[in-house]
């Protein structure tokens, strides 16, 4: 029997076949399975359980604990959230694809896991100070707008850039350009996790052929860690925001139907995607509010943020 999907309902749940699945498909979740196998094995013998007393805690059959330390496990989560628990280990630890990390980073994150939010705030600015990125100056030369769609960036970053005389760029439109490929082709064809390297693979290369721009980012960007923190720590960012209905006015207005294609709760979903990444966007360097603005308007009130101006010296350039 073949390596089978993830989270199914139960010990005993039945195999799902690879049939018809690509084989680098079948390839990466045969890797996941073994991953995952040592990793259980590794933090078992690390806490010193025998495989009968981590059977007994979690509940679960040594039988099948030996399958799946030997990569052959078929895992439902319910089952892998009590081996977790027996070992008291996060689940996260199990599914982690990431290599195992040093010691150190271990014990820096329990150090960091007591901390207040605002001690972790400033543990963050300390250990950027000390082995960080660019310079203050550095990352002023290099504007990134965050946000939703439909919040202005892509305006506001033309205007901007003509205004201080530096490159606009999209991002999404240099992952176009590597690719050779539209972004809806990206998804459909290769999925998120794809876009996602290809995403960073755009931003790093941006950085590293412009010492001077100004970027305006997908709308989700925030949402993945490592290159979110990558464009915190290079450029200056600006959260451009506004309100919901600003936001999906302005999307369709571009000629944009897709928000409203075939989804009557788009506005509920669009307020729902905003509060979630509302922290997230917060994170930025500053923020600019373009609700009930022109664009001229909001570039003024820009350029006044960034301190290249005073307030009314760059309505010429919108």
């Amino acid at each position: 029997m073949g390596s089978c999907i993830i989270l199914q309902t139960g010990e005993n749940a039945l195999a799902t076949p690879r049939h018809g699945k690509p084989r680098q498909a079948a390839a990466d979740l045969d890797a996941f399975l073994t991953r995952l196998g040592e990793r259980v094995r590794m933090m078992r013998s690390r806490r010193g359980m025998s495989r009968k007393v981590l059977a007994r805690h979690s509940k679960v059959s040594e039988r099948y604990l030996a399958q799946l330390e030997a990569g052959k496990g078929n895992c439902s989560i319910v089952l892998l959230r009590r081996i977790a628990s027996a070992m008291s280990v996060p689940v996260s630890e199990l599914v982690d694809e990431r290599p195992e990390r040093a010691v150190e980073s271990l014990l820096l994150g329990q150090l960091l896991d007591r901390l207040s939010p605002p001690e972790v705030k400033e543990a963050r600015e300390l250990l950027l100070s000390r082995f960080g990125g660019p310079s203050s100056e550095t990352r002023r030369d290099r504007v990134a707008l965050i946000g939703l769609r439909g919040g202005g960036k892509s305006t506001l970053g033309r205007l901007l850039g003509k205004a201080i005389d530096v490159p606009f760029i999209e991002l999404d439109g240099e992952i176009e350009q590597q690719s050779g490929m539209a972004l809806g082709e990206i998804f459909e064809m290769f999925g998120q996790p794809t876009f996602r390297r290809m995403e960073r693979d755009a931003l790093e290369a941006t950085l590293a052929a412009n010492p001077r721009f100004v970027l305006a980012t997908g709308g989700s960007l925030v949402t993945e860690p490592s290159t979110f923190e990558l464009l915190l720590t290079s450029c200056l960012t600006v959260w451009v925001r506004a309100t919901p209905n600003e936001h999906m006015t302005r999307v369709i207005e571009q000629g944009d139907l897709r928000p409203m294609a075939d989804n009557a709760r788009a506005m509920e979903d669009l307020v729902s995607i905003l509060a979630s990444r509302e922290q997230l966007y917060a994170k930025a360097d500053l923020t600019l509010d373009t609700a009930d603005k022109t664009p001229a308007r909001s570039l003024d009130d820009l350029l006044e943020l960034l301190g290249y101006a005073e307030p009314g010296a760059a309505r010429h350039y919108a």
